[in-house]
């Protein structure tokens, strides 16, 4: 042992006693980068700049989809959700990240300061900076009302007294006022490159702009329905009297983008609900995209979304899949052809007065496309194989026989006979298809997406050119320009299939919400809608509300998420022998209703952010 230690320490002395110690500390390190060598290398300061978009604080992501399941869209077959819990906490989607502030604060200044960038690089980072910082601003202001407004980068003095660095919390209007400004300001600095999609360009900062200002218009605009949801300087609420300048600001830096050409909605697959599940797929010249984190197996980024919802008929890893499940609720806000709202038509008045069908995919045959572009439906074909769902069978005397295994066998008569499918549903057992459906949108289809070792590279869009059209018919709405938003809308349903045009007298408010539900649905839009609208408490009540019967309005209660179970009918030589019934479920695993309380609307400032600045007030109704 002891020879060991003299031959490294002669090993030591050999290595470095050429050298005086000034020069051995001044040895340059071959792993860490100072600061003034990462801001001398655009490479380099790309890498920065890369982990901040990173981290994006994204509320419902394919990496985050349990969140899905908090509202009325989806039921959690896995064991999540909030279909047992009453009231959301005032704690939920709540984000104060000052430290993330901070470090897009040193990036613009370092890069502003750097002397060996070019001038274009110094000047589309600078604007990617503070893209960046806005986009937080936005994040922070739709979750938390007006937050302290920080655009430097604090340095605090060692004093002993940090109050010089505490600053109060700003107006809600003022804080949207300053994204809204940030994107207009670096719109032209950054590039028009519309097939750049995960990093920001002319038309991100456009996109950007239209949602936040249509944001600040809508709760200037519904604010008034919620008056207790404000504090008295402004921290929380909007005059009404900044709606309209909101909604003008949305149009017109809309109809910019439009007018661009930079964007188009994508409509490559010649079926339609194929073609709009292939938006989230197809990577490849996809000009409907405009902004999204993405993921890559070759980089290792990649996420369980389709390991943890593939149908169970078809898993690729044992006994994953199938966690989350689209619910009744959203499947029948799809509405019909015709452009007419109703429950989908299973029975004739009474839950056992059965309609039969001769496929079980033929209940929605006549229902917008993008419903089988966004969930896959009993009868469903994914990865070229049956999803087989079915939840038993009708005997001919009427009663229902099944089981509590997957794809079980039991004799019917004296013949062996599959009394549920491969998928379920079957109560209680999770992964099985609890809700009667099973996610299509972001699912991906390619062989090994579903394997531990392998997951999914499907991206994450954060921005899309239909949502600028649905924003702009929106504005042009509020603005009271029916014909304008007609045409928008117009341009989002002929995509989708629905060949019957609304008139400009039929473009209600009623419809602006339905066609953001159903062409948004699972795309991080339904909580921040529901709050800027003021309808969250409206729609999630908190009361014990059946399935509503009128889809189509914005105000209906949806508090408990149904299910819809198909069922084969076993009668041979009787007439409808094969044929498919369904019928309306409330799982046990709903044991409580949604109920979102004013309190709801801003989450929660916490005691400690308080005590680090007592300049900061409390949300309203908490």
């Amino acid at each position: 042992m002891k020879k060991t230690i003299l031959s490294l320490v002669a090993l030591f002395s050999l290595t470095t006693g050429c050298k005086d110690d000034a020069e051995f500390l001044n040895i340059k390190s071959t792993n860490i980068l100072l600061v003034d060598e990462v801001y001398s290398d655009p490479r380099l300061v790309l890498s920065a700049a890369t982990d901040l978009y990173n981290r994006i604080p994204d509320l419902v992501e394919p990496a985050n989809f349990g969140i899905m399941a908090s509202f009325d869209e989806a039921f959690a077959s896995g064991d999540y959700g909030r279909h047992q819990n009453r009231e959301y906490s005032y704690d939920d989607w709540s984000l104060w990240d000052y430290g993330y502030i901070r470090e897009i604060n040193l990036f613009i200044e370092r890069v502003n300061a750097a002397t060996r960038l070019s001038a274009a690089d110094k000047a589309r980072f600078a604007a990617e900076g503070r893209f960046l910082r806005a986009n937080a601003y936005f994040e922070l202001v739709k979750r938390m009302g007006g937050v302290p407004l920080v655009t430097e980068s604090l340095t605090y003095d060692y004093s002993g007294d940090a109050s010089y660095l505490r600053k109060p919390r700003a107006k809600e209007s003022e804080v949207y006022d300053f994204v809204i400004s940030e994107l207009e300001a670096i719109k032209s600095i950054l590039p028009k490159t519309p097939n750049e999609k995960s990093r920001a360009t002319y038309g991100l900062a456009l996109a950007s702009k239209v949602r936040a200002a249509l944001y600040a218009g809508s709760i200037a605009k519904y604010g008034v329905n919620t008056p207790t949801v404000s504090l008295p300087n402004g921290e929380v609420g909007i005059p009404a009297t900044k709606a309209t300048a909101y909604f003008q600001t949305a149009l017109t830096s809309a109809q910019e983008l439009i007018t661009s050409g930079q964007y188009s909605l994508y409509q490559k697959a010649p079926d339609l609900s194929t073609n709009f599940a292939n938006i989230f797929l197809d990577k490849a010249n996809n000009p409907e995209v405009i902004f999204v984190e993405d993921y890559k197996l070759q980089s290792g980024k990649i996420h369980s979304f389709a390991l943890d919802n593939q149908p169970r008929a078809i898993t690729e890893e044992g006994e994953r899949g199938g966690r989350l499940n689209p619910s009744l609720n959203l499947v029948q806000s799809f509405e019909k052809l015709d452009n007419s709202f109703a429950p989908l038509a299973i029975n004739k008045g009474t839950p056992n007065d059965y309609i039969y069908y001769d496929k079980p995919e033929d209940l929605f045959a006549d229902r917008d496309p993008r419903l089988q572009g966004t969930v896959l439906v009993p009868g469903a074909i994914f990865k070229n194989r049956p999803i087989d769902i079915f939840a038993g069978l009708v005997l001919a005397n009427g009663s229902i026989l099944s089981g509590d295994q997957l794809g079980q066998l039991k004799p019917v008569n004296g013949v062996s006979v599959q009394v549920v499918g491969l998928s379920g549903p079957i109560e209680g057992y999770d992964g099985s298809a609890q809700g009667g459906f099973y996610m299509r949108k972001y699912n991906d289809p390619v062989t090994g997406s579903g394997q531990i070792g392998t997951q999914s590279e499907v991206w994450n869009v954060r921005y899309r050119y239909a949502e600028v059209l649905l924003n702009a018919a929106e504005a042009a709405f509020e603005l009271g320009q029916s014909a304008v938003a007609a045409g928008y809308l117009k341009l989002v349903r002929d995509r989708a299939g629905l060949t019957k045009a609304l008139t400009p007298g039929e473009v209600t408010f009623d419809r602006i919400v339905h066609e953001r539900k159903v062409e948004l649905a699972y795309e991080n839009h339904l909580l921040w809608d529901m709050k800027r609208w003021r309808l969250a408490h409206v729609v999630w009540d908190g009361s014990n509300s059946d399935l509503t019967t009128q889809p189509g309005k914005a105000t209906e209660p949806s508090t408990r998420v149904y299910s819809l179970w198909p069922y084969k009918v076993y009668n041979p030589g009787g007439a409808n022998h094969n044929k498919w019934v369904f019928r309306k479920v409330l799982s046990g695993r709903v044991t409580q209703s949604h109920v979102f309380r004013l309190g709801n609307y801003y989450s929660r400032i916490t005691d400690a952010i308080i005590n680090n600045n007592p300049t900061i007030v409390r949300n309203p109704n908490q």
